[in-house]
C-alpha cells in the first residue's frame, strides 16, 4: 500500500466533507436503519475545521483520497484531540484507519495526551481505539452525564451517549 497523509487543502475541502458524512451516516445506518436526519452536519465539521490549532489532512493510496483527519493541537500543553477520522465507505477493513493514526502520532511526537471520542454505537471505532491504537476508555458522556464544554448536540448520534479515550504517549 503506497500510503501518504497530507495536510488538505481548500480545494480538498468539498470531497473531505462528502466522504466523511457518508462514512459516518453509513456506519449509523449500519446499526440504526436508513434515516433523513444528517449524522454529521456540516457545521460540526467545520467547528473542527475552524478550531484554534486545528490541523487537516488526507490520507491518499495509489493517488486516491481514501480517509482523513482532523486534529486539534495544542502547542502550549501538549494535550491533543483527535476531531474526526474517517476512512472512506468502500475502503474500510483494509489497515487505512490505522495507517492514519500512525501518521498523525509520528507527526507530533511531543503530544504528552491524545484524546478523542466515538458514539456509543460505533463499536468497530470502539475496537480500533482500545484494542488497535493503545487508548483508553476514561469517560462516558450522556445526556444525564453531559460533558460541560461540549455542544448539547453533540452527545451522540440515537441519544446513547459517546465513549471519550485518552492514550497517554
Amino acid at each position: 500500500m503506497n500510503f501518504k497523509l497530507l495536510p488538505m487543502t481548500e480545494a480538498d475541502l468539498p470531497a473531505f466533507k462528502s466522504d466523511i458524512q457518508e462514512a459516518f451516516q453509513k456506519g449509523f445506518e449500519d446499526v440504526y436503519g436508513k434515516t433523513d436526519d444528517i449524522i454529521l452536519p456540516e457545521k460540526d465539521i467545520d467547528r473542527s475545521l475552524n478550531a484554534e490549532g486545528s490541523a487537516a489532512y488526507k490520507a491518499v493510496v495509489d493517488g486516491e483520497t481514501v480517509g482523513g483527519a482532523v486534529v486539534v493541537i495544542d502547542k502550549k500543553t501538549q494535550n491533543n484531540h483527535l476531531d474526526l477520522l474517517y476512512v472512506k465507505y468502500g475502503t474500510q477493513t483494509k489497515g487505512i484507519g490505522f495507517a492514519i493514526w500512525n501518521a498523525i502520532e509520528k507527526m507530533y511526537p511531543d503530544t504528552k495526551v491524545w484524546e478523542t471520542c466515538t458514539p456509543y454505537f460505533e463499536k468497530r471505532n470502539i475496537h480500533f481505539y482500545v484494542n488497535k491504537c493503545g487508548f483508553h476508555v476514561v469517560k462516558f458522556i450522556n445526556k444525564k452525564n453531559p460533558e460541560p464544554d461540549m455542544p448539547e448536540d453533540f452527545i451522540g448520534d440515537g441519544g446513547e451517549g459517546m465513549f471519550v479515550f485518552q492514550k497517554e504517549m
